[in-house]
């Protein structure tokens, strides 16, 4: 057999992190392991993608985007 034990789990390009404190509140962005920016809303993380070239067709594909401490929704301090 070729195959491997473990299926290959892959991160995804673009992460976005947890909703930070600030006026408004913002999430850091990071594509490719390097952070490029804040967003404060979800077109902000589309206009950061596509400056690195990436095309997003599903905000919600967990091999494209992960979102952390809440989905594309969360935009606010809880």
């Amino acid at each position: 057999m070729t195959e491997i034990a473990t299926p290959h789990i892959g991160s995804p390009r673009i992460l976005v992190l947890r909703v930070q404190p600030g006026t408004p509140p913002f999430r850091i962005v990071e594509i490719d392991g390097q952070v490029v920016g804040e967003a404060k809303a979800v077109t902000d993380v589309l206009e950061a993608a596509a400056a690195f070239g990436i095309t997003v067709h599903d905000l919600d594909d967990p091999d494209v985007v992960r979102w952390v401490g809440g989905d594309k929704f969360t935009w606010t301090l809880h």
